[in-house]
């Protein structure tokens, strides 16, 4: 059905509720509210995602100061980017649907994957050092972002105690990952490199809702191996190795956790 545009003369229609999850994800710019402004807590109610997201630690009853933190969502295409390198930092970006890389640039001209968020991760916490990215946020697919000024941010943190604990984990948990991420590059095989890539990601992927046994890769094998360290082949040969041993199943993208255990105790 075509909507109606705002210069129609005639009375918008009452529409039936949209049924369809994905249509939440989009503002329809043709209905006119004169008095009533988009509330960005309505998005948030909606939003699968509100459980894992930095919004969900500001209390119900204070909504209000909520509509302040979130002021928009972006789409971002698949390849374009969220944010570059260099780039002055404004806002923290919760990602309410699809999937980003985080790419560093060396001075030798080489990129390094430093990172895969999901949705109801937040990305933009490297600004804060600096006021400037420091990396540059790429989608891997069609993405939506929640976008929240940190000015705000910050003032609400000063009245809204949950909100401030929940911003330092955050950091906190972009330390650990990094250590993480070292241990990982330092003390691994290739082989249990990938082993503990694919177990994080089906746990990642269990925590929002999705099976954690079958899942799409949406990152390629070479950005694979930019984040783990190690070439294309390397990655491509130790998921051969997993599927002729029968741990997984490969086709394409998809991927079949069959013996997770056997994973896990590579």
């Amino acid at each position: 059905m075509i909507p109606r545009t705002i210069e129609s003369p005639t009375p918008v229609e009452p529409h039936r509720p949209a049924t369809l999850p994905q249509l939440r994800l989009v503002r329809d710019a043709t209905q006119v509210r004169p008095t009533t402004p988009l509330i960005p807590s309505s998005q948030c109610a909606n939003c699968m995602m509100h459980w894992a997201c930095i919004a969900s630690a500001v209390p119900s009853a204070q909504r209000e100061q909520l509509d302040q933190m979130v002021h928009t969502w972006r789409k971002i295409a698949r390849g374009e980017a969220l944010f570059r390198a260099g780039d002055s930092f404004h806002a923290l970006y919760a990602i309410r649907s699809g999937s980003f890389k985080t790419v560093v640039s060396h001075p030798n001209g080489a990129n390094h994957v430093t990172g895969f968020q999901l949705s109801g991760e937040t990305l933009g916490l490297d600004g804060i050092a600096a006021d400037r990215h420091t990396c540059d946020a790429i989608a891997l697919e069609d993405s939506t972002v929640c976008s929240m000024p940190f000015h705000c941010i910050e003032d609400l943190c000063q009245d809204i105690r949950p909100l401030q604990h929940r911003v330092h984990q955050l950091m906190a948990e972009e330390i650990v990952r990094e250590s993480g991420l070292m241990l990982l590059l330092a003390g691994l095989s290739a082989e249990e490199r990938v082993a503990t890539f694919l177990l994080n990601l089906s746990t990642r992927m269990q925590d929002r809702g999705y099976s954690a046994l079958s899942f799409t890769l949406r990152m390629t094998r070479e950005e694979i191996g930019s984040y783990l360290g190690m070439q294309l082949e390397t990655v491509s040969r130790a998921l051969s190795r997993f599927q002729r041993e029968g741990w997984i199943v490969v086709s394409g993208k998809n991927i079949e956790l069959i013996d997770k255990a056997a994973l896990t105790e590579l």
